[in-house]
């Protein structure tokens, strides 16, 4: 790390990464062979959590975890930082997909989620910079204020009583000067954090529990004996009785069991982050519950205060990445787009300059809702399709996938999306641009028929002819 915001910028960190300043990483794994009880590929919030969980459950045991990279360059340490309960797409989709009871359990899961974190920080003493803030979800228009009232019925519905309330145009400026936004849906019981911060303070609880880590190692190679699994490295094998895959938007790109190549793809999604507000200006905006914000549009802006007095901002449009290069970091049309509409949302902070602009991959699968599988037997153990709200969920799952190496009957991992039939991410790249293309061009034609009225308000000011990203 530097500390040039433009040298990071390059090299493709994330605000957080670029905030937390000087990290020193675990060494790679050296050359030989190693023989593990559990080996586990990816050190974010789901392989941390895992290693950390095993250990516990079994101090006795040798569990390994290796990641490509340096901890924090992956999702977990470039993602928004919202600790919530969205599961999969929207609670429509879930309920339509699905159905209410599985929707239902999908949603207390999603709270028990946030609390194991929220807990888990205050019981651990985390230095993640966690803000239990509350959330609101947000609309800007007549037709999306219809809908919002429609999915907070259901989620009256699927959650415990008091999860939500809904604020009107009037409650909303009591709080917000963003005189834009209609309505809004309230949930307190959510919170915010420093996402790199947290994940390598999850790599000390897990090395703390027992388990060794490295960074910067590879996997090159998965096959399966008869004595369990073996993992290549560029320079090493390791054999262990359990393997768990915790690369989410990178678990296509792994080699070995086929099957790995078909339950996910990586999405790209993209983030800018204001300047420092002034103490006026935070006067003026009002903002001072510090709750985060999510919009209900279909192609979503998510939006945030940091710790060090910015606002950060993400979503909009997305990028989709077809093969294995996994390359798209950057895309200056997005982050021009979600500067256009953070200068629309907060007209007194249109003088505001934008400091830094960041992109990252989540796991995104044809079901639109997370899974844990296995493959073949159960000496393998994959995670995936986060869809982008994943921190909360990837460290329940991670209690959850402990509970699977054990074979412990619990409540966790009873979960419904525990080796659940699954649509297959079509094979090739010509199917999954159609259906990309298809299910984008969709997105963003409810927001175009939603919002026309919007642009048609906006088109005689030059903020509104920005709006629209």
């Amino acid at each position: 790390m530097t500390n040039s915001a433009s040298a990071d910028m390059a090299r493709n960190y994330s605000f957080w990464q670029h905030k937390f300043g000087h990290y020193h990483p675990n060494a790679p794994l050296p050359e030989g062979s190693f023989t593990v009880d559990v080996l586990i590929v990816g050190a974010g919030y789901t392989g941390l959590t895992t290693a950390r969980e095993v250990k516990r459950d079994d101090p006795e045991l040798h569990v390994m975890v290796l990641d490509a990279n340096e901890i924090g360059f992956g999702a977990s340490g470039r993602n928004g930082g919202f600790n919530m309960t969205l599961f999969g797409m929207e609670p429509e989709v879930t309920a339509l997909r699905w159905g209410k009871a599985k929707a239902r359990e999908a949603q207390t899961y999603m709270q028990k989620a946030v609390a194991y974190v929220q807990d888990l920080i205050e019981n651990e003493r985390l230095d993640s910079d966690y803000e239990h803030t509350g959330m609101w979800r947000v609309a800007y228009t007549e037709r999306q204020e219809k809908r919002l009232r429609n999915t907070y019925r259901l989620l009256c519905d699927l959650a415990k009583e008091g999860s939500y309330v809904f604020y009107d145009r009037d409650q909303v400026r009591e709080k917000l000067n963003a005189p834009h936004i209609r309505a809004a849906i309230y949930e307190p019981e959510t919170g915010i954090l420093d996402p790199c911060k947290h994940v390598r303070a999850l790599k000390v609880l897990a090395e703390r529990a027992g388990a060794t880590i490295h960074e910067n190692s590879t996997v090159t190679d998965i096959r399966r004996t008869q004595a369990g699994v073996v993992v290549q490295t560029s320079n090493a094998t390791i054999r262990a009785k359990k393997l768990v895959l915790a690369t989410n938007a990178w678990t296509h790109t792994l080699p070995g069991p086929r099957k790995l190549r078909s339950r996910q793809r990586a999405v790209w999604t993209y983030q800018i982050v204001s300047e420092p507000l002034t103490k006026e200006e935070w006067e003026t905006l009002g903002w001072s519950d510090h709750m985060s914000i999510e919009d209900n549009r279909q192609l979503v802006h998510y939006l945030r205060i940091t710790k060090c007095g910015r606002i950060t901002m993400g979503g909009g449009d997305i990028g989709f990445e077809y093969g294995s290069a996994m390359n798209k970091w950057q895309d200056q049309n997005v982050w021009q787009d979600l500067e256009a509409h953070f200068r629309w949302l907060f007209p007194s902070l249109t003088h505001k300059k934008i400091d830094y602009k960041w992109g990252g991959a989540v796991s995104a699968n044809f079901d639109m809702v997370p899974e844990i599988g296995f493959i073949g037997d159960q000496n393998i153990i994959y995670s995936t399709g986060c869809i982008g709200h994943g921190v909360s969920l990837t460290q329940l799952n991670g209690r959850l996938i402990a509970d699977l190496i054990s074979g412990v009957d619990s409540e966790l991992s009873r979960f419904w999306i525990v080796n659940r039939n699954a649509i297959p991410v079509p094979p090739g790249n010509v199917l999954s641009y159609l259906g990309v293309k298809a299910i984008t061009g969709a997105l963003k034609g409810v927001d175009w028929f939603e919002e026309r009225d919007l642009r048609k308000t906006c088109s005689a000011g030059t903020e509104g002819e920005n709006h629209g990203s």
